[in-house]
Parts: C-alpha cells; sequence; structure tokens
C-alpha cells in the first residue's frame, strides 16, 4: 500500500500538459470524401485535385491531434480559426473535448458548406487546445 502511494505522489503533484501535435486541412468533395483510398500517396493526389478543381469542392475539414494530462476540468475545447482569402474576419470552428490520460486523440472539426464558401482559398489558419478561458497549447500555420 506503501509503495503504490509513493508511486501515486509524484502524478498528483504534477501540472496539467496539452500539445496540439498535428494539424491536417483536408478539403472534402462533394460526398463528404477527403481521399479515394487509405493510402497517403492517393490522398495527397487527391486534395491536389480537389485544390486544382475548388467547384467539385463542399467543405474543408481540420484533423488535429492533440494530447492532454493530468487535466482534470470537463471545460477542454479545442478551437480552429481559419483567415481566408474572401473574408477578413477569421472563421471559428469549436468543439468541447474530453481528455484522455496518457493517449494522443484525433478530433475533426468542419468548416461548414456556406462558411467555406464565404471563406474562399484558405490563407492561414490556427489551432488552439483550451481549459475554459486559459490557453494550454497552439499550432498555427506559417502565414497565422
Amino acid at each position: 500500500m506503501l509503495l503504490l502511494l509513493a508511486l501515486m505522489a509524484p502524478v498528483a503533484g504534477m501540472a496539467a500538459t496539452a500539445k496540439i501535435v498535428k494539424v491536417l486541412p483536408h478539403l472534402l468533395d462533394l460526398k463528404g470524401r477527403h481521399t479515394l483510398s487509405p493510402s497517403l500517396y492517393e490522398r495527397d493526389a487527391y486534395q491536389a485535385f480537389l485544390r486544382g478543381n475548388p467547384d467539385k469542392c463542399s467543405a474543408l475539414r481540420f484533423d488535429v491531434k492533440w494530447k492532454a494530462q493530468f487535466v482534470a476540468s470537463s471545460a477542454l475545447k479545442l478551437r480552429i480559426e481559419i483567415r481566408g482569402s474572401k473574408e477578413p474576419k477569421p472563421f471559428v470552428v469549436e468543439q468541447p473535448i474530453e481528455p484522455k490520460p496518457w493517449y494522443n486523440r484525433w478530433t475533426y472539426l468542419n468548416l461548414d458548406v456556406e462558411s467555406y464558401r464565404k471563406a474562399g482559398e484558405i490563407i492561414a489558419w490556427r489551432a488552439t487546445l483550451w481549459d475554459g478561458d486559459k490557453l494550454m497549447a497552439e499550432q498555427k500555420s506559417f502565414l497565422w
């Protein structure tokens, strides 16, 4: 019992940490697909095709890989801010998330069809992880 308490003590005193590991913006076709097969090569080729044919795009999806450790809050949320070529004001997509200790998680956030059309070509984006009003992690594109 004492050994268990001794091992748990450092974990209880650790501060909450969070990180956004990866952000992948994907165009979606008219059927809501970002690729035609599970191959990464095919996904990249299809994304290049969709960028070259904007009339075949219906929306934009951000796949965000994140991790949060030692977070006890239930007020975690993931936010994507998007700057487009047609609209000076950034579009914001937000979603509440649930922390899973010791694991990386993928969360998918969609910019709806109407907002995607209003935004035009995506110039820059910023992904942030929030615990209530406290910014815990951030990753942004080069032009943000």
